[in-house]
């Protein structure tokens, strides 16, 4: 295994450990969650690689949203997270951007599929700010307002859940150049 493959499990395996050494937290009651409030309802960290070499490092809190809709598929609902990450692309190549901090805010649709209540499927796009402008390799953002979009599948343990996620960066041809960044993920989120 090389080094930067090494160093990339290895911050995976840290925001792994950093999620498990939450869930000593106490869960919420379910009859809290269906109630809206400003308190958050979970809190996450998710870690992954992306396009150029670039890990992400995320954590981030979820607000319940007061709408769900009822199917034959299952149950979907709604939330609205709020992360802040870091990433850092691997070498030393001219222009490359060290650090660049992601701010997001994301609404999110969850499906509980009526076969399988303790899966869950999702899908999310909204608005992010990154900073300084992100340049890896080949590729140079040429804004600092991004969306930020992705895809989910995962399992909740009790008040902990798990999930993997395909995450896409870009400014939706705001500007140009707009190659767009990316993200294979994993999640470990823990009520609050």
């Amino acid at each position: 295994m090389s080094t930067s493959s090494a160093t990339r499990w290895y911050g995976l395996v840290a925001a792994l450990i950093i999620g498990a050494a939450a869930s000593g937290i106490p869960a919420r009651s379910t009859a809290a969650e269906s109630s809206p409030t400003l308190a958050p309802i979970s809190a996450f960290v998710q870690a992954g690689y992306g396009d150029q070499h670039t890990d992400a490092y995320v954590a981030g809190l979820t607000w319940y949203l007061p709408w769900h809709f009822d199917c034959s598929m299952g149950t979907l609902a709604a939330y609205a997270e709020v992360s802040v990450g870091r990433w850092h692309t691997e070498g030393s190549r001219a222009g490359t951007t060290a650090w660049p901090t992601q701010v997001g805010l994301t609404p999110v649709l969850r499906l509980y599929p009526s076969v399988a209540p303790r899966w869950f499927a999702e899908i999310g796009v909204g608005p992010n700010y990154i900073v300084p402008l992100f340049h890896s390799g080949d590729k140079r953002f040429s804004t600092e307002f991004n969306f930020g979009d992705h895809l989910s599948i995962g399992r909740r343990f009790g008040a902990a859940e798990v999930s993997v996620r395909i995450e896409h960066f870009s400014n939706a041809g705001i500007d140009h150049p707009n190659p767009g960044e990316n993200f294979f993920q994993v999640r470990y989120a823990h009520r609050i």
